[in-house]
Formats: structure tokens, C-alpha cells, sequence
């Protein structure tokens, strides 16, 4: 079972995707949708990470990210990229394999790991690109 923090993570990581595609028109079946969740559980887990800061919603009642919600969306949002690429490149495995697994291990790495793989995939991307 997922910890609260992770879930309300991925809420905020689906917001800022979604927000990137369609700027200031998220509604919560859209995040309901993105996350293959229901509706109310969207509808309810909006009403704590608004309780909390996270995110506001507009005139129209669309989702907006706050200063706090955007950096922790675009936290998890990169660990996600790196780690995805990282399996892909170091495992070997398929794209959706390595989505799925950078989705549970982008909740539980520390910043010093994460710092690490970083700069192990830019150490070997700058070998790659110069051979």
C-alpha cells in the first residue's frame, strides 16, 4: 500500500503534467482520469493538498499548482525522468517497465542518491555523445 505522501506526490506530479499540456485548464476528471482513479477519490485528495497549499483552484474551477505544490511536482517530476532513463539505459528494460518502476522508487530515494545518479548518467550521456 502507497503512503499518503506518495499519492499526494503523484496528484501534484499528474498536475503539473497535465498543466504543461493544457496551461490553467486542469479539472479534477482530468487528473482522475491521468491517474486511472475515481473522480471522488480525486475530488477529496484536491480538497487536502488545498487545505495544505498545494494547489488553488481558479474562477472556472480548474487545478493551479502553488509555488510549494509546482517544486515538490517538479521534484518528483524529475526523479522520475532520471530514474526512468536510468532503467532504460542501465537495465535494459522497456520504456513502460522502467515508467512504472521510476514511479515507485521516485517516493523513496534520498536527494544523495539521487544527486548520484544524476551524475553518473551525465558522466556516461557526455562519453556516449563523445565517442
Amino acid at each position: 500500500m502507497r503512503s499518503m505522501k506518495e499519492s499526494r506526490e503523484d496528484y501534484l506530479e499528474a498536475i503539473l503534467i497535465l498543466n504543461r499540456k493544457r496551461p490553467e485548464d486542469v479539472r479534477p476528471v482530468d487528473v482522475a482520469n491521468y491517474l486511472e482513479l475515481t473522480k471522488p477519490s480525486v475530488t477529496r485528495a484536491m480538497g487536502e493538498l488545498e487545505k495544505e497549499g498545494h494547489v488553488v483552484r481558479n474562477a472556472k474551477g480548474r487545478i493551479l499548482l502553488t509555488e510549494s505544490g509546482k517544486r515538490i511536482a517538479e521534484n518528483v517530476y524529475e526523479k522520475h525522468c532520471v530514474i526512468t532513463e536510468l532503467f532504460q539505459k542501465c537495465a535494459s528494460v522497456p520504456e513502460k517497465t522502467a515508467e512504472l518502476d521510476a514511479c515507485k522508487v521516485e517516493h523513496v530515494i534520498s536527494d544523495e542518491t539521487f544527486r548520484g545518479l544524476k551524475e553518473y548518467l551525465s558522466r556516461n550521456t557526455e562519453k556516449e555523445e563523445n565517442k
